[in-house]
C-alpha cells in the first residue's frame, strides 16, 4: 500500500531544526500560464559600434580595433587620417545588444544595452553612433543611436580610483528604431499550435480535452509538447480573440514525482505524486576527539638538569544513541517530517536520509540536487 504525498508550493513549513518543505495539492491553472502560441517569440539582435564624447575614459591606443574603426568611419566621410597619430581616449568600441519583441512594426523603438569590448574605463556621458543591429541570419532589423546612461561612474586616475556599479555597461531606453518587421503568419492557414512550457503526455491530453470541450473537436495533442488547433470558421477573422479565449481555459497540469534538494540552504521541495514504501531508518553519530597538550618538565633549582618538553594526548570517544524509526507505506508528509524531527535530524541528515531511501528503492520519485 502506498499513499501519495501531494505537495507543491502552497506553503512553507518549518519543523524545529528541519529544513523547509513546500507542499500543496495540484492546482488548476490557465492554459496561458503553462503554454504559449508557437511563432510568438522574440529575436535577439546585436551590432558593433563606437561610443564617442568620452572624457578621456575611452580605449587606449593599444586597442587596435578601436583605432581601425575610427579610421574606417572617417573614410566614409572623406576624411583621411594617419592611424599612427590617432588618439582614442574619447572613443570606446562597444557591442550593442537588444531584443526584438514579436509583432513590432517599422518605426517602433526598443531598448538597447551598450557594453565596452576594449579597455575603456567608462562609457559614462558618451553617445553611441549609428549602429546597425543584426539578427542571427545577418539581416538588419533595427538601427541604434543615442546617449548612453550607465548608472555608475569611475573617478580618479591610476591606483586612486573610485568606481560605482559597472561604468563600462550602459543602456539607452528606446535607443533603437525598428527598420524591418518580423513577418508573422498567426492563423493565416487556419491553424495554430500551442507549445507546453514543460512537455508532458498527461498535461497535453488534458489541454486538448479542455479546448475540445469548449470548441468541439478542433484540438489534437500531436506530442507531449505541442497541440495543433484548427481555428473555427466563426473565429477566422478574429484570431486574436480566439487565442485569448483559449488562454483563459482552466486545466490541471500533471507533473513528475520529484524532490528538489538545496543542500546549501537546507531547503527541500517535494513535487506531486511522491510515494514511499515501508522503511526503517537508523540515525546516530560517532564523535572522536583527540586533544594534544604540551607541558614542560623543569629541573630542580641549582641542578644540572635541562628543561624537557612533553606531549600528552587525550582521546575522547562519544557515540550518540542511535534512533530507529519505521515509516509505513501509509506515511504522509507530516509523519515523515515529524519522525525525522523526533530523532533530531539536521538538514544535512535529512538530505542524506532521502538519498539513502532513494538508493534503497523505497522512494518512488526523482531526487534532484541543486
Amino acid at each position: 500500500m502506498k499513499k501519495i504525498l501531494a505537495c507543491f508550493l502552497a506553503g512553507a513549513l518549518v519543523f524545529g531544526g528541519m529544513p523547509t518543505l513546500a507542499s500543496a495539492d495540484n492546482a488548476v491553472t490557465r492554459i496561458k500560464d503553462i503554454a504559449k502560441v508557437q511563432g510568438v517569440r522574440s529575436n535577439q539582435l546585436m551590432g558593433y559600434g563606437l561610443v564617442v564624447g568620452l572624457n578621456g575614459t575611452g580605449d587606449s591606443n593599444k586597442t587596435l580595433e578601436t583605432i581601425q574603426s575610427i579610421v574606417n568611419m572617417l573614410k566614409t566621410y572623406g576624411v583621411s587620417v594617419n592611424q599612427a597619430s590617432l588618439k582614442s581616449d574619447n572613443v570606446a568600441a562597444v557591442m550593442v545588444t537588444a531584443t526584438l519583441p514579436p509583432f513590432v512594426r517599422e518605426g517602433d523603438t526598443i531598448d538597447i544595452t551598450v557594453s565596452s569590448i576594449g579597455d575603456a574605463d567608462s562609457i559614462q556621458g558618451g553617445t553611441l553612433l549609428q549602429t546597425p543591429l543584426r539578427a542571427g541570419n545577418g539581416t538588419v532589423y533595427a538601427v541604434a543611436q543615442g546617449a548612453v546612461s550607465t548608472g555608475g561612474f569611475a573617478a580618479g586616475r591610476g591606483s586612486s580610483t573610485s568606481t560605482k556599479n559597472f561604468p563600462t555597461v550602459g543602456m539607452t531606453p528606446n535607443g533603437a528604431i525598428v527598420e524591418r518587421t518580423v513577418e508573422d503568419d498567426l492563423g493565416n492557414n487556419g491553424r495554430l499550435s500551442l507549445s507546453l512550457s514543460h512537455p508532458d503526455f498527461t498535461t497535453a491530453t488534458r489541454m486538448a480535452a479542455a479546448i475540445n470541450s469548449q470548441y468541439g473537436g478542433v484540438a489534437q495533442a500531436v506530442n507531449p509538447g505541442r497541440i495543433d488547433i484548427n481555428i473555427p470558421s466563426y473565429y477566422q477573422g478574429n484570431v486574436v480573440g480566439f487565442v485569448a479565449s483559449i488562454e483563459e481555459l482552466p486545466v490541471m497540469p500533471d507533473k513528475v514525482a520529484k524532490i528538489v534538494v538545496n543542500e546549501r540552504t537546507g531547503t527541500i521541495v517535494m513535487g506531486g505524486d511522491v510515494s514511499v514504501d515501508e522503511i526503517a531508518i537508523t540515525q546516530g553519530g560517532l564523535t572522536i576527539k583527540v586533544q594534544k597538550n604540551k607541558t614542560a618538565s623543569q629541573p630542580e633549582p641549582f641542578s644540572y638538569g635541562t628543561t624537557i618538553e612533553t606531549r600528552n594526548e587525550n582521546v575522547d570517544v562519544k557515540e550518540d544513541k542511535a534512533s530507529t524509526l519505521v515509516l509505513p507505506a501509509t506515511a504522509n508528509v507530516s509523519d515523515i517530517v515529524g519522525a525525522l524531527n523526533a530523532v533530531g535530524a539536521t538538514p544535512r541528515d535529512t538530505i542524506s536520509i532521502l538519498q539513502a531511501i532513494k538508493a534503497a528503492g523505497a522512494l518512488h520519485a526523482e531526487l534532484q540536487l541543486i
